[in-house]
């Protein structure tokens, strides 16, 4: 609780509640530490300059004036000092107004309150008649309640804009990591629907082109582009996410990329697929990358070559990287990094920066070739 209330929490009811709380503990405090210096002091000796009875309700008085210290702490602290030169039981409410001033106020305005406060010891000796201590008593104990109440609250001032430096960062790191799954999830999208849509797209280009059709070669089409659509819908839900109480499906990996590249030969296009990766396949998110890549290269060969081929390389091990090559016939200019490239370009890009790869692009010769090269520790 005593956590709760030097360090709050930002706003809320609940922040209602704990700063009455706060302030009600502020002048407990006060009256506490005024009593004891009443008993202790000599404002019970006949020289005092305010009969005790008096001493102790201005200390109440100032002490009760601490409910406004959280909306005017400079005001409230140039207010009280003024009473410390005359009342012993005030200075409960003056410590606690500089403590409060200390966590809000600059240093050098803390500085001088302080040095207020510490003065009006030696007025409180000069007004008293007989008093019992030397001046520099009251001197003495002022300066270390004085630095006592200034340094603590300075502490808690640094206190609190390093844990609202730290919640600001965890709200920035949150929003950051909602971001970072949203295109995420983009990118995936974003594979899935193009690699799907291209295969239906191909199925029905090729019954728009071939006008006459015989029944089986149309059943066999519309399979194809029945079983597209519906492996188009089961891969977003993967990447989406699934209900509650359902086992999320594995994404897929480089042991699924001979089907992958069988869907393509089933499309129509001829692919040439060759890996040389070992049995020991490498880790999970080098093989999704790895899969995306491929998909990727293939959809592009697919829309933007000029016949429906390609040739995939997989190659590489643990501690030497993997290598993904990917050529397709292209007969336009050549593309390179920096010249505006497609949206499918852009998301391979992205997928090998975040895994620290690199990769390369360009048409030259009458083919495109697509290299990525990703780290695969040991």
């Amino acid at each position: 609780m005593l956590f709760a209330l030097l360090v709050p929490e930002p706003g809320g009811g609940r922040a209602v509640l704990r700063d009455r709380l706060a302030d009600a503990l502020a002048v407990l405090i006060a009256v506490l530490y005024g009593s004891v210096m009443v008993t202790l002091g000599d404002a019970k000796d006949p020289g005092a300059f305010l009969p005790w009875q008096a001493d102790v309700a201005v200390g109440l008085v100032c002490a009760a004036a601490l409910v406004i210290r959280r909306r005017r702490p400079l005001g409230l602290t140039v207010a009280l000092l003024p009473f410390g030169a005359i009342s012993v039981m005030a200075t409960g409410a003056i410590t606690m107004a500089l403590f409060t001033a200390a966590i809000r106020l600059r240093p050098p305005v803390l500085l001088l309150l302080g040095a207020v406060n510490v003065a009006t010891g030696g007025i409180y000796f000069l007004l008293h008649d007989n008093p019992a201590y030397d001046v520099w008593v009251d001197f003495l104990l002022r300066t270390v309640i004085t630095v006592a109440a200034l340094g603590w609250g300075l502490f808690m001032q640094a206190y609190r804009r390093l844990t609202a430096s730290l919640r600001a960062q965890a709200a920035r790191m949150e929003e950051q990591a909602r971001l970072t799954e949203r295109a995420r999830i983009a990118r995936e999208m974003h594979d899935v629907l193009a690699h799907r849509m291209s295969l239906i797209s191909l199925h029905a280009g090729a019954l728009e082109v071939r006008g006459q059709v015989s029944p089986d070669e149309l059943s066999i089409a519309a399979g194809a582009i029945r079983t597209s659509a519906h492996e188009a819908l089961e891969e977003l839900r993967a990447v989406v996410g699934v209900p509650s109480g359902r086992p999320e499906p594995p994404q897929p990996g480089l042991a699924d990329m001979d089907e992958l590249v069988q869907s393509a030969r089933d499309a129509g296009m001829a692919v040439d697929f060759t890996s040389a990766v070992p049995p020991d396949e490498p880790p999970i998110v080098l093989g999704r990358t790895a899969y995306r890549i491929v998909q990727e290269g293939l959809t592009n060969a697919r829309k933007h070559g000029t016949r429906p081929a390609a040739a995939v390389r997989l190659a590489g091990e643990a501690g030497n990287g993997l290598r993904i090559t990917i050529i397709n016939p292209f007969s336009g200019t050549g593309t390179a990094l920096g010249t505006r490239p497609g949206q499918g370009l852009v998301g391979i890009g992205e997928r090998v920066s975040l895994a620290g790869g690199q990769v390369r692009y360009g048409a030259a010769g009458g083919e495109f070739r697509l290299e990525a090269e990703l780290p695969w520790p040991r």
